[in-house]
């Protein structure tokens, strides 16, 4: 399964990657915001996105509504990362069709726990 992870902090960046492969991922690209993200999924083909919701340039829920917005990507499963807890931003992200949402920090289970629900690390068993 090829996997995007999209924050503008590297270490966030590293941390998730580093958590995706404890589960055994091991095909997984890295963008820094929403724009690189978008060029990236123009040039390949993924199966899921795991994106920050605040972000410079295009944010999550921007990159979420052109992820959904064009035909070729609408398919792709995105959990979005965020530390932002407030209930007006969380549904608006619900309601562009997010097929997981972590609120930060987690650990390893939440994150597997999440996966599961979406059906993805049955993917990798």
């Amino acid at each position: 399964m090829k996997i995007l992870v999209v924050d503008d902090m590297t270490s966030m960046r590293h941390v998730m990657i580093s958590m995706l492969r404890r589960l055994g991922f091991t095909d997984i690209d890295e963008a820094t915001d929403g724009k690189r993200a978008l060029e990236l999924l123009d040039k390949k083909t993924y199966e899921l996105v795991v994106s920050d919701l605040n972000m410079p340039h295009v944010d999550g829920l921007a990159l979420l509504h052109e992820i959904r917005a064009k035909p070729s990507l609408k398919d792709i499963k995105i959990l979005m990362v965020t530390c932002e807890n407030g209930r007006d931003r969380v549904q608006q992200v619900l309601l562009q069709k997010v097929d997981g949402f972590v609120i930060k920090p987690f650990s390893l289970a939440t994150l597997e726990k999440q996966l599961r629900k979406m059906k993805l690390l049955d993917v990798i068993e």
